[in-house]
């Protein structure tokens, strides 16, 4: 038993290693005061300051900031209604099965398929509109429909364990239902509420695949720019810019983590 957990922990500890360590390593390069090569030269902060007077980089950042801002946004109301409308309203036959697959659907589909499937309907209603060209509001489109699934997935979560409970008990004193709704279900939801936010604003700051289908000349986003810069070469500005984007990440997911903490309800 005592070698079966040795080696239980030796497993866990080499798979964090293999997590965590190339992470460490952007963020030591991102501080070492040599431009190219693996040797230490000692700690400086000029990368960091350099980005700040890169008027290239601050433009991408704020494309990126603007794109995850708005989707999350959107994406929050368009989830929460969704998750309300899913848990507390009937719905005929199996229905419930039906939007319980579809609303599944964008987490489960490899982020490749549904790229390739927007492009594919951003062709078709080009004809109607120029609106729909390669940008901004196509990545925002394209941002919400995958967010919108997360954000109902944390807030019905959330709904399911707060119970229907109080809310009939608010009925039993004639609740209207738009008072039941701000001032009881919505206060009850915003844990899960907030929660959705932040994952769906951290989906879309390191969002890849999709941005890269349906991005623009004029809307290139932090990890579009990452990847073009990476294939030319490494340099300590892509470091620190990483390790940005990077803190920023965890920073967001310990927030969602204290967020979708069960609390009880009193």
């Amino acid at each position: 038993m005592k070698k079966i957990k040795l080696l239980v922990n030796a497993m866990a500890l080499g798979t964090m290693a293999f997590l965590y360590l190339p992470l460490m390593a952007v963020a030591f390069f991102s501080v070492n005061n040599t431009k190219y090569g693996l040797v230490w030269k000692g700690f400086t902060l000029k990368w960091y300051i350099q980005l700040l007077h890169n008027e290239a980089i601050l433009h991408i950042a704020l494309n990126t900031l603007i794109l995850a801002v708005v989707s999350t946004i959107i994406s929050t109301i368009l989830g929460t209604a969704l998750a309300i409308g899913m848990g507390r309203f009937p719905w005929p036959g199996k229905m419930n099965t039906i939007l319980d697959l579809i609303l599944h659907l964008p987490v489960i589909i490899p982020d490749i398929i549904l790229a390739a499937a927007l492009v594919i309907a951003f062709g078709l209603l080009r004809s109607l509109s120029s609106v729909f060209e390669p940008g901004l509001i196509c990545m925002i489109i394209s941002h919400i429909t995958f967010q919108v699934a997360f954000v109902a997935l944390v807030v019905r979560s959330r709904l399911i364990s707060i119970g229907k409970d109080i809310e009939e008990a608010a009925r039993d004193l004639y609740a209207s239902t738009s008072y039941l709704l701000w001032k009881i279900t919505l206060p009850l939801l915003l844990p899960g509420i907030i929660a959705g936010a932040m994952l769906a604003f951290t989906l879309s700051l390191d969002d890849f695949v999709i941005s890269f289908f349906t991005a623009g000349p004029d809307s290139v986003t932090l990890p579009l720019y990452i990847f073009a810069a990476v294939r030319r070469v490494v340099t300590p500005q892509i470091h620190a810019l990483a390790t940005i984007v990077l803190f920023v990440t965890v920073i967001l997911v310990f927030t969602m983590e204290r967020f979708t903490r069960k609390k009880d309800i009193q």
